[in-house]
């Protein structure tokens, strides 16, 4: 009893869940429940008509009385349809516009998530749920709530009116319609169990497309397009299977609910055709009870109907919950300071016991990382990969949180920033650089959203990028392509050094920023980074020692300790890992 209660909880909870989204609707919720009423009660008003036509229409009553019946009749066909179609564009409408606010809160939700929760998520599965899961929502919102309400209404009169015409038959009907109740129950909850699974293929199928899909040149490269084509349709037959068990068992619950609602309301008619014969009602009245019972019986069935939908939006409702109760592991403060420093000064930073794992690996990243730095200094970070170097970068963006040690700007713990605030003094050329689906003015000007096209093309003169965006048919208007397909690696890195020019920040992180660069593009982009480092703080992740020989400072790591600290000409002469890194560089083999 306590797990039924609970699981009916659960589904009151889910269906609730929308409530917030409905509720600065709530002059279109009020239409669309004038107009159901209206419409309902238009539909109960036509067996009352029939009745007199039937008791009237053959007897010697006036004509004026028979008119008044039929205009009765019209006019209830008339508010019958002018409601429904009121209700029909209000409650479509809100569905629509429910779904677009529903959509948007699931992806600002998403959005602001920290790259933990990315870990163990599947793009495509987050799209899938973004999509798919609300338009069953829509379906939802937008149809089966009306429709509900709109049937449980016109049960309700249905089953009034029935009383109001015999109560004999009336709670016969009644008891043998009670019947369909339990196989209803039972069978929608397997209805929603199928539903749930069903949804999850469908969205492990749309992870297993999107996946491939952004590797697209990794698959075509080693020839997997047959085995990638073999495992998506097999994923989507997987799907296909779980939709077919769920239709089967919605259609299987509804053949249940309307053959055994109709056999009922044919039997207790059947008593009822005795009772005119024997002159217990007028052939009126069965008329109108009969109507009454097919009008109790289309609803038991449009309810039934109604059930399958509703059940798919719990299943839908439950995984658009599980996103938007997620929390992000790294939050804004309560109280958050305004930084001190602006885009023009450089920023001290200190690093006190650094020590860092990622949840999803247990295998810690960062061991006991202490460092001191000055404002406007220039720190090269060394070492073999996975040494910890591009992890020390993401806890300085605050991307995560350490489980021990403490990292400040300006000696304030950057926990004590904003997000916002503090992602905005820094500026980053990473090793995987996106390129968005957009002109090459505004991919730059993603460093800086306020900024003019005349200073886009002036971070890009510096990042010698201008050299080949001005070569594009429309220059910088150019569509750059999906991910900049049309660009090479280093076309792409100098895009990604433009942004950050762009944004002038204080502080600097370069990972990897000359990587994808041939020896000229890298000896030009080097001059504009060392123009651009002035009077800011720099970070530089490099492999290629060349690059950070003018280092101020090089931090040698290794296992994601600080094993050396140095500038080149000592690190060298130290017969460390350094060391050992240089004689493999600059010594021929």
């Amino acid at each position: 009893m306590t797990k039924k209660a609970n699981r009916n909880s659960h589904q009151l909870k889910s269906i609730a869940s929308f409530l917030p989204f409905l509720r600065p609707y709530r002059k279109q919720l009020l239409v669309a429940a004038i107009s159901l009423v209206l419409a309902a009660c238009a539909t109960l008003v036509v067996p009352l008509c029939f009745r007199k036509i039937i008791d009237l229409g053959f007897s010697d009553i006036s004509h004026e009385q028979i008119n008044l019946t039929f205009i009765n009749l019209f006019a209830a066909a008339f508010v019958l349809a002018f409601a429904s179609a009121l209700r029909y564009y209000i409650v479509s409408w809100l569905g629509e516009r429910v779904t677009c606010d529903i959509r948007k809160a699931v992806y600002s939700h998403i959005i602001v998530q920290s790259p933990e929760f990315f870990e163990t998520q599947q793009s495509g599965e987050l799209l899938s749920r973004i999509n798919n899961d609300t338009s069953i929502v829509q379906i939802l919102i937008g149809t089966s709530i009306s429709m509900a309400v709109r049937n449980i209404f016109l049960l309700l009169g249905g089953m009034t009116m029935m009383f109001i015409t015999s109560i004999k038959l009336s709670l016969l009907i009644l008891a043998t319609l009670l019947l369909t109740v339990i196989p209803i129950m039972v069978m929608g909850k397997k209805v929603r169990q199928l539903s749930r699974n069903s949804q999850d293929k469908i969205a492990l199928a749309s992870a297993i497309a999107g996946e491939k899909i952004n590797a697209i040149l990794t698959v075509q490269s080693f020839a997997n397009e047959q085995k990638e084509i073999k495992a998506f349709n097999s994923s989507i037959e997987t799907s296909f299977l779980a939709s077919k068990n769920r239709s089967a068992a919605r259609g299987k619950l509804t053949f249940v609910a309307i053959l055994l609602g109709f056999t009922s309301i044919i039997a207790v008619l059947w008593l009822g055709a005795y009772a005119v014969i024997n002159q217990e009602m007028s052939g009126g009245e069965l008329t109108q009870f009969f109507l009454y019972a097919v009008i109790v019986a289309g609803s038991i069935a449009a309810l039934s109907e109604v059930i399958g939908d509703v059940q798919r939006a719990i299943g839908a409702g439950d995984r658009l919950l599980e996103l938007l109760s997620i929390q992000s592991q790294v939050q804004n403060p309560k109280e958050p300071i305004v930084p001190s420093s602006s885009a023009n000064n450089a920023i001290s930073i200190d690093i006190q016991g650094l020590s860092f794992h990622y949840r999803s690996i247990s295998i810690n990243a960062l061991v006991d990382i202490s460092l001191d730095i000055q404002a406007g200094e220039k720190i090269a970070i060394v070492g073999p990969s996975g040494s910890g170097k591009t992890t020390l970068f993401k806890l300085l963006q605050r991307f995560y949180d350490p489980q021990s040690g403490s990292i400040s700007f300006d000696g304030i713990d950057i926990r004590r920033y904003k997000l916002d605030d503090l992602r905005k003094l820094i500026g980053v050329v990473p090793q995987d650089i996106s390129i968005f689906s957009e002109n090459a003015f505004e991919n730059i000007r993603y460093g800086e959203e306020n900024a003019s096209d005349d200073e886009v093309i002036r971070a890009s003169k510096i990042a010698f990028v201008d050299e080949f965006i001005s070569k594009l048919p429309d220059g910088y208007s150019t569509f750059l392509g999906d991910r900049g397909v049309r660009l090479s690696g280093g076309q792409r890195q100098r895009i990604a050094i433009a942004r950050a020019l762009l944004k002038n920040p204080p502080l600097l992180l370069l990972d990897e920023a000359t990587s994808s660069l041939d020896a000229e593009s890298e000896r030009l982009v080097q001059q504009a980074l060392d123009e651009a480092m002035k009077g800011r703080t720099t970070l530089v992740i490099a492999h290629r020692l060349a690059t950070v020989k003018k280092a101020d400072r090089i931090v040698v790591m290794e296992n994601g300790r600080i094993v050396e600290i140095g500038n080149h000409s000592s690190l060298v002469n130290n017969e460390g890992l350094y060391s050992y890194l240089a004689k493999l560089q600059f010594t021929d083999s």
